[in-house]
């Protein structure tokens, strides 16, 4: 018994040996991504888009919210653009300030109701952009629900409509511009994802919204290792809250903040961020809500999120 406790005694230098390493390895990896995010976020150039890609962007959902503001930031950098969305006199407006802001952009507007007839549209994207060095392409069309609805309460015309927009309308985007890009050997294609299907396990009472942003960052991710050979760059950008149209009606969001930004901001940050990994968070507030989100029980998330759609059914 003696000897037991003496080999005991002598085994515990050793687990405490043991026990500092691991948490030594621990401390020096968290630091070494900590200070990655710190140099992706703050300090790292962003690509000279033009250079890398090519002088052309085309740019879906173009009229409003993040749409807009990315057309205004990629102009300001130089980029002709190519603006689509399905309101013809929009369309016209936000040419016409763009142009008043950066004179010498060409700016062609395409329209396409993507919850309609798709093929048409597509035909006109085809021909728009034949000879032209589509350098970026900005996926950003996207509907979701109304209110907050349980699953076997979406009419189906309301689910049908989230399947053809979000998924086939950045697929067939996708597909009439790839080719161009494969050609030139060079290219770079932001798709909107959302963290409403990255950040959070689940996202009860817009379900449907949720698992069509889950096939826009699956997508995404297989098209990154399908063409980064060909020099094309595949990225699934993830906000969180930015403050849009759709979200001051989904979720009451009624002005900016840190955690909320406008989607001048946002674009800010996003475009800097285009051609840097598959998957990217561009906004920094949101990247620290992420990590907070992903250190918490999958059950406290899941119940704080069945809450919030809970809330938002009686606000509505």
């Amino acid at each position: 018994m003696f000897s037991t406790a003496m080999d005991h005694l002598k085994c515990q230098p050793f687990l405490i040996l043991f026990v500092s390493f691991i948490g030594f390895i621990s401390f020096f990896k968290n630091s070494i991504v900590f200070l990655r995010w710190i140099f992706n976020t703050f300090f790292r150039t962003p690509k000279n888009l033009i250079q890398s890609y090519g002088s052309w962007a085309l740019i879906t959902g173009s009229t409003d919210g993040v749409g807009k503001a990315f057309a205004f930031q990629l102009a300001q950098k130089g980029h002709n653009l190519i603006l689509v969305a399905r309101n013809f006199n929009k369309l016209q407006q936000v040419s016409y300030e763009i142009q008043v802001q950066n004179p010498n952009t060409k700016i062609k507007i395409i329209v396409v109701d993507f919850s309609g007839d798709v093929t048409k549209g597509i035909q006109e994207i085809g021909k728009a952009i034949k000879g032209l060095d589509i350098g970026v392409l900005i996926n950003n069309v996207g509907v979701t629900y109304r209110r907050a609805m349980f699953f076997h309460e979406v009419d189906e015309n309301i689910w049908k409509n989230l399947v053809k927009v979000n998924l086939e309308g950045t697929t067939l985007v996708t597909m009439a511009v790839l080719p161009g890009m494969i050609r030139r050997r060079k290219g770079a294609i932001v798709n909107m994802g959302s963290g409403a299907s990255i950040v959070v396990p689940s996202h009860p009472l817009y379900t449907i919204y949720a698992a069509t942003k889950a096939y826009i960052d699956q997508l995404s991710r297989c098209l990154y290792v399908e063409y980064k050979h060909h020099g094309i760059d595949v990225q699934c950008q993830v906000p969180l809250y930015v403050k849009t149209k759709m979200t001051s009606r989904v979720a009451s969001i009624e002005k900016s903040s840190l955690f909320s930004p406008s989607a001048e901001e946002y674009a800010k940050a996003a475009v800097a961020q285009i051609g840097y990994g598959w998957r990217s968070m561009p906004y920094w507030p949101h990247s620290l809500q992420w990590w907070f989100a992903s250190s918490l029980p999958e059950s406290l998330l899941d119940a704080w999120r069945l809450s919030i759609g809970l809330n938002r059914r009686i606000q509505t």
